[in-house]
């Protein structure tokens, strides 16, 4: 069945048909906005797509546990009372079947991450080095003294800042005040 489904460009051949079946079959046909050529829509799949993608495929998952410790939860434990046999074998098989879906998704969510890693293995940085404070020590910074026309105009700036949000504030402050009297007359015509 896998076999008679066509590829959706060349860049899909390592992906699942699941993950095939998510992407755009032609170019979007949006009120409004312009199409993009078909052959380099197809061509490259983005890694910001796989990520969307990747983050459906984890919410799927959390779904599918969350419904094996409802089923598990259901579930009495045997205190020497007899079952019935066929509400046995139904919980059961769901198990197995949301087990069997949480394997796949799981997959899935490898397939995603590999090839995003793949696409993506020429950046320069390592994700390691993105994250702050990764030594012992922190590094010092050195800090080069300003000239006297930077403080001042640093000093301005920040003066216009605080009497915006100090404008803004009163603003809020006001609406605030009418949305309460909006809502006490709207009460107190009911």
């Amino acid at each position: 069945m896998s076999a008679s489904m066509p590829q959706k460009g060349p860049g899909l051949a390592g992906l699942p048909g699941q993950l095939q079946s998510h992407l755009p079959t032609g170019p979007a046909s949006v009120p409004g906005q312009t199409s993009m050529p078909a052959q380099g829509s197809l061509r490259e799949i983005s890694p910001v797509f796989l990520c969307r993608i990747g983050q459906e495929t984890v919410q799927d998952i959390v779904t599918r546990t969350m419904e094996i410790f409802q089923i598990t939860r259901a579930t009495q434990l045997p205190n020497g009372v007899n079952q019935s046999q066929a509400a046995y074998q139904d919980r059961f098989g769901k198990l197995q079947e949301h087990l069997r879906q949480l394997a796949l998704l799981f997959r899935k969510l490898r397939l995603l991450y590999e090839r995003c890693v793949e696409m993506t293995s020429d950046l320069q940085e390592d994700p390691t080095e993105l994250v702050p404070y990764m030594g012992d020590e922190i590094p010092l910074v050195k800090v080069e003294a300003c000239s006297p026309a930077v403080n001042l105009e640093r000093r301005e700036v920040l003066e216009k800042v605080r009497q915006k949000n100090q404008e803004m504030k009163m603003l809020m402050d006001q609406m605030r005040n009418l949305l309460w009297d909006v809502n006490a007359m709207l009460t107190l015509r009911k």
